[in-house]
């Protein structure tokens, strides 16, 4: 039985992986009401994910994860770009654009700034930890704003894999801490609104860290957080490879 199950679900491994994501899930989010939400299954998830990760390269020696496994190979697909890009937009679609706009410049103004202030302390970071050359400061900087960011960047100007590792890292970190100290914090942040969660999404800018946080808060303000961060991670990667690279050339030449 345990023979016709195994080849089965070698045959199919986008299901499969489909199947182990739902019951990481569902086994996350019970583990997250044990803590009333505090921690929330999002955040459960993908430390569960980053782990299996983790001994998927050990096991194998390869160098992505779980899906160098044969039977869980489908996780290449499913995590790639194209499904985690339309899970990302797909959050927009439950925006009000009436009260998107109470956002207004504030919004605009916490987007702008956020990029700008996560680039300069990835990169300060990078350059104390002997990254030096402006394309490592750049890429680690990039990370800093998002795990999205970071490898753009990287791609973009020529980074080693070891500094683009690094700045997905920072990303993964990031996006960790703003899932858990959302809910924490809401109450003085005053996240209690549509138009107060797109800033908070313009300021936080990671997408799955707004978005887990968000919806241990209220899971009505997802998908005005989630928009607004979405808008910072493709504002980050149009400005950090160019203006913020070429900013750090001027600086370190």
């Amino acid at each position: 039985m345990f023979d016709i199950l195994y080849s089965t679900m070698e045959k199919v491994p986008l299901i499969t992986a489909f199947v182990t994501v739902g019951v990481i899930m569902a086994a996350s989010y019970a583990i997250g009401k044990l803590t009333n939400n505090r921690i929330h299954g999002s955040a459960i998830a993908i430390l569960v994910g980053l782990i299996l990760a983790y001994i998927g390269g050990e096991i194998t020696g390869g160098k992505k994860g779980i899906s160098d496994i044969t039977l869980f190979s489908g996780f290449a697909l499913m995590g790639g770009g194209m499904l985690r890009d339309f899970a990302i937009v797909s959050t927009a679609f439950g925006v009000k654009l009436e009260e998107l706009k109470k956002a207004g410049l504030p919004g605009v103004l916490a987007l702008i700034v956020s990029v700008v202030i996560a680039t300069v302390i990835g990169s300060a970071t990078a350059y104390a930890f002997g990254y030096t050359s402006p394309v490592d400061m750049a890429t680690i900087g990039g990370g800093a704003t998002t795990f999205i960011v970071g490898p753009v960047t990287g791609a973009a100007l020529g980074a080693s894999s070891e500094v683009i590792a690094l700045s997905v890292a920072a990303g993964v970190v990031k996006s960790i801490a703003v899932m858990i100290l959302t809910p924490f914090l809401a109450k003085i942040a005053g996240l209690d609104n549509p138009a107060a969660a797109a800033v908070y999404g313009g300021l936080m800018g990671t997408t799955s860290g707004v978005s887990a946080g968000l919806a241990a808060t209220d899971p009505k303000l997802v998908p005005y957080g989630a928009l607004t961060a979405t808008f910072y991670t493709g504002f980050g990667c149009l400005v950090v490879p160019s203006i913020g690279y070429m900013t750090l050339v001027a600086l370190f030449g």
